[in-house]
C-alpha cells in the first residue's frame, strides 16, 4: 500500500536545520515495515541526514558549503532573485531534492546519530512543502 501527504514547514533562516521531531510528529501511525520517502518541492532548499548530537556540525556545514558555493561569484549570469539565487539552486543539487528512510517496527530505522535537517539556502526564504511517499 502507498500513501501519500504534504508537510508545509515553518520559514526558517538561511542555515541547517534539525527537524526530525517536526516530521516525526506529522507522520502519524507507520507500517510495521516499509520505507519513507520526503521529497523537496524546491530548487533552493535540501533536506539530508547527518549527525543530530552535536549543534556544531550544523555550524561547520553550513561555513563549508557556503565557502564551497559562495554568494556573488561573479560567473554565474542567474541572479534575478539576488546573490543566493543560483547558488541556492546548486547547493540543492549538491545535496539533494529527497530522502528515502526505512520504517523498522514501525518507526523511522535513523542510526543513533542521526537526524533529518533542512538544508535552507535562502536569505529571503519561504515556507517550503515536502510530499511524504510511505510504501508498506
Amino acid at each position: 500500500m502507498i500513501t501519500q501527504k504534504t508537510l508545509t514547514l515553518p520559514v526558517y533562516s538561511r542555515g541547517i536545520h534539525l527537524v526530525t521531531n517536526l516530521i516525526v510528529n506529522e507522520l502519524g501511525n507507520l507500517p510495521e515495515v516499509g520505507l519513507v520517502n520526503f521529497f523537496m518541492k524546491h530548487t533552493s532548499a535540501s533536506l539530508t541526514i547527518n549527525e543530530n548530537a552535536d549543534a556544531s556540525v550544523r555550524t561547520d556545514f553550513q561555513n563549508f558549503i557556503d565557502k564551497l558555493i559562495p554568494d556573488n561569484t561573479s560567473y554565474f549570469t542567474h541572479k534575478q532573485e539576488g546573490k543566493d539565487d543560483m547558488p541556492s539552486h546548486i547547493k540543492h543539487s549538491f545535496i539533494g531534492t529527497s530522502i528515502t528512510i526505512p520504517i523498522s517496527n514501525g518507526k523511522l530505522n535513523l542510526g543513533t546519530w542521526q537526524g533529518i535537517f533542512l538544508c535552507e539556502f535562502r536569505d529571503k526564504a519561504k515556507n517550503r512543502t515536502i510530499v511524504i511517499t510511505i510504501y508498506s
